[in-house]
């Protein structure tokens, strides 16, 4: 067991840097044995050919995980102009080659101007969208062939920092810079890059270094949690994620039985502190009927409760 690991009650988010060449199921399970607990899940899948970070919860903290894969996230990728493939990645199939050399920085800076801000994007084919209740690179490989539709990605930032043209001219690689909101394919980027600038395109490098507050800075690699299991604590990730209300006793006690308390003031979730300074709850303001045809009422609303109260007759219980 690697120092540092957590007993089976213990909850917490595990910030991993993962390498090329996993999964991030194989990250999850690699995690599930560290943390000695079956509980784990991951906010927002990386490719196998990807690298970078993977925000990884255990136990109660998975409960924290689909706020977490909703926030934007920041990514590194090298773009090769000049070849198409059939995942819009290195890992397929070539399936056209179009000489770059007509392609110039200018160009590529017009280019990627159409693919910044809110656009409708279609995601990549091989992809883990479902149609019809299977994934779309499930009927890919079974020689279905798949249209997915377009669907709506605002990409705050798609920036050039390399450029770099082959010796024969025929190809053109760009290290871009994305920050996109949630659901964004940069393959997809890559491949519409590609036929902006009439080359085709495909990805092949791609590092995610930021999802949400959370950075691949401070994310460690899996061969050294294997020595020093590093997480951070349940109320500590859910404080650095929301705005945080700090209960009374009472209230405290209200969240625990799943009942409304007094409204925050604050538009979305946050994270209810209890007296000792754990959270035990997130809650968000909704409004509901008055009562006898008074005005609606706004009150605080229990959306997830981490420390229910323990039913009566149970050990612990009232």
């Amino acid at each position: 067991m690697p120092e540092g690991a957590p007993g089976t009650q213990a909850s917490g988010l595990v910030l991993v840097d993962k390498p090329a060449g996993l999964t991030s199921h194989d990250v999850v399970g690699k995690v599930r044995r560290l943390a000695g607990t079956r509980k784990v899940g991951h906010a927002g899948t990386l490719d196998p050919m990807a690298t970078g970070l993977l925000v990884v919860g255990f136990n109660k903290a998975t409960r924290l995980l689909t706020a977490i894969t909703g926030s934007d996230k920041t990514y590194e990728a090298t773009i090769r102009l000049g070849v198409s493939t059939v995942t819009d990645d290195a890992e397929g199939e070539v399936l056209q080659t179009r000489l770059a050399n007509a392609v110039t920085p200018d160009r590529v800076t017009a280019a990627i101007a159409g693919l910044t801000g809110d656009i409708q994007q279609v995601p990549s084919a091989v992809s883990a969208v479902k149609v019809d209740g299977q994934r779309a690179y499930q009927r890919v490989r079974a020689g279905e062939d798949v249209k997915l539709a377009a669907r709506p990605v605002t990409i705050r930032r798609f920036e050039v920092t390399g450029y770099r043209r082959a010796a024969d001219g025929t190809t053109v690689d760009v290290d871009v810079e994305v920050d996109c909101t949630s659901g964004t394919y940069i393959r997809a980027l890559a491949r519409d890059l590609g036929e902006a600038l009439e080359t085709g395109g495909h990805l092949t490098a791609l590092r995610r270094t930021a999802v949400g507050p959370f950075s691949v800075a401070d994310a460690v690699g899996l061969e050294d949690l294997a020595v020093r299991f590093t997480a951070t604590e349940l109320s500590a990730a859910a404080a650095g994620l929301f705005p945080v209300r700090r209960l009374s006793a009472h209230e405290a006690s209200e969240l625990s039985f799943g009942r409304r308390i007094p409204a925050t003031g604050a538009e979305g979730m946050v994270a209810a502190q209890d007296p000792d300074g754990a959270v035990i709850a997130l809650i968000s303001d909704q409004a509901r009927p008055g009562r006898s045809g008074a005005p609606e009422e706004v009150s605080a609303k229990p959306e997830v409760v981490f420390a229910p109260a323990a039913a009566p007759g149970t050990a612990g219980g009232a």
